[in-house]
């Protein structure tokens, strides 16, 4: 299991991928999840999935208890997009951290920001989702989707052990329904779930990703 593994693991890397070539499928077409704007891009690319995730996410919407739905946050992210997020985040790590080296930094990036070769958000295989009602109320979850240290505390780790009984139990809704349907977590991210990415390969156990780096041209 990949538990204590982060997407800067050289093991990451090495899971080899047999592209399928499923299509980018665009959620707010379907309005079957809810898709929240905060994240969006002119070219509505943090609504797309592949079409395996997509379905996979409407089974997991239908094991949540009545008068619950998932809430999709980002899902699809461009390469360029990637690369950017994960400089940046180094950068801000090496002005907290100057003696760091090079290795140091990109694994210390890895726990939040997956380096874009292996990153599960460019392969289209990764969805940030949490929790609402009918009406689009989130439910509390102990943290904000993508609130992360050094700004925020470590209540983004899934088994965090300060949060509320509340926001535990409505993680383990999440996990619950998300795991019965194929997805696997990043640890340090309850918001953070795949599918036939590398980190899932790897997690899983199986012989190789379904889903590399896609461009938005194959979607639909």
């Amino acid at each position: 299991m990949a538990q204590h593994v982060l997407l800067s693991d050289p093991r990451i890397a090495a899971m080899p991928v047999r592209e399928c070539d499923e299509p980018l499928i665009d959620l707010r077409g379907e309005q079957v999840i809810h898709v929240d704007p905060r994240l969006a891009d002119p070219a509505g690319a943090y609504a797309h999935v592949r079409l395996g995730v997509a379905d996979r996410l409407t089974g997991a919407q239908t094991q949540l208890p009545r008068g619950l739905r998932l809430l999709l946050v980002e899902g699809y992210r461009p390469y360029a997009l990637q690369e950017r997020y994960f400089a940046d985040w180094q950068a801000r790590m090496r002005r907290i951290h100057p003696d760091w080296t090079r290795e140091r930094l990109r694994a210390e990036a890895g726990k939040f920001v997956a380096p874009p070769e292996v990153a599960p958000h460019v392969a289209g295989g990764a969805v940030d989702v949490t929790l609402c009602t009918v009406d689009g109320t989130e439910l509390p979850m102990g943290a904000e989707v993508n609130a992360t240290p050094p700004e925020h505390g470590e209540e983004c780790y899934t088994d965090a052990p300060g949060i509320s009984a509340e926001a535990r139990s409505n993680r383990q809704i999440l996990i619950v329904a998300m795991t019965a349907t194929g997805f696997v977590n990043y640890p340090t991210e309850w918001w953070h779930w795949s599918y036939g990415d590398r980190y899932w390969a790897f997690a899983v156990g199986a012989p190789h990703a379904r889903y590399g780096p896609v461009a938005m041209l194959n979607g639909r």
